[in-house]
């Protein structure tokens, strides 16, 4: 008689479906990295999250983290960003969840909001455009609260802004 599989949490489905999909394996390193990731409470970089397993005990190398990461955001459970630096941030994607970001180019800050006049003033602006949204990222860059009352270095600042188009 066999054994029932072991419940299993409906992110870890879901990567298993996605790599079974596409002829690979899941591997308990990418099982680590899943766990890791839902664990997470906010935004990281894939040396946050790297540096975050090591210091568990975990032999992951920095190659499998990023191969994952990329991997996760193919199958809808991680959302990656760019803040304006020049790397990649990544959050843990939940149903139904949305929120755009305040992002400080002092501190480098992120403080993620929600508002529904917002949403529904861009659903106006697409409905009046004849334009059918699929995603939409709204991201605000400036100085935090806690920033705003220091000193911050004028050409830093200059040179986070023109980066900022690129």
């Amino acid at each position: 008689m066999r054994k029932p599989k072991a419940e299993r949490p409906e992110e870890q489905q879901r990567f298993e479906s996605f790599l079974r999909s596409r002829q690979l394996k899941l591997t308990g390193e990418r099982l680590d990295l899943v766990a890791e990731v839902f664990g997470q409470s906010h935004h990281f970089d894939a040396d946050q999250l790297h540096m975050a397993l090591k210091q568990k005990g975990k032999a992951i190398s920095r190659a499998t983290v990023y191969r994952t990461l990329d991997l996760l955001v193919q199958c809808g459970l991680v959302r990656k960003s760019s803040f304006g630096d020049h790397h990649a941030h990544y959050e843990a994607a939940q149903k139904d969840e949305h929120h755009d970001h305040l992002i400080c180019l002092n501190c480098d800050a992120i403080i993620e909001y929600f508002r529904a006049d917002l949403e529904a003033l861009q659903d106006q602006i697409c409905q009046e455009h004849d334009f059918q949204p699929m995603h939409h990222s709204h991201q605000i860059f400036g100085l935090c609260r806690a920033c705003q009352g220091k000193t911050t270095d004028g050409p830093t600042l200059a040179h986070r802004m023109s980066q900022l188009n690129t």
